[in-house]
């Protein structure tokens, strides 16, 4: 369908319609553009371990399940569903998680001596 242009009716002398296009109007001047804001850098996400125990040597999430090990503290964190809970790793270092089951939310991590299983560490709150 075509758009409805607005015209004038005008009847003839011989009783016909015509039909009369108005003039298009001038179109307004562009404004100009406002200016744009500086752009700020992307800020990175929180960290959601506590600040004193520094930087993680490694970290990652897995099955809605996030984890950060620190050596130098001997602290492995675990987050569950907003629950953070904290672990003495002992001599484990702690490289990765091995297998992550998503159903039960268990953690199995792998160490300079194999896996070592969450349950087999002490949790320490």
């Amino acid at each position: 369908m075509q758009p409805f242009h607005a015209c004038r009716v005008l009847l003839s002398l011989a009783g016909q319609e015509v039909r009369a296009v108005e003039p298009m109007k001038p179109m307004e001047p562009m404004k100009p553009m406002e200016p744009m804001e500086p752009m700020k850098p992307m800020k990175g996400a929180e960290p959601w371990w506590p600040k004193d125990l520094g930087e993680p040597a490694t970290s990652g999430a897995q099955n809605g399940m996030r984890y950060a090990f620190f050596p130098d503290k001997r602290r492995l964190l675990v987050d569950r569903d907003g629950q953070v809970s904290t672990y003495d790793s002992g001599d484990h270092r702690i490289g990765g998680v091995a297998q992550a089951d998503g159903a039960a939310k268990t953690l199995t991590f792998t160490g300079q001596d194999g896996e070592v299983d969450l349950g087999s560490l002490k949790k320490l709150d």
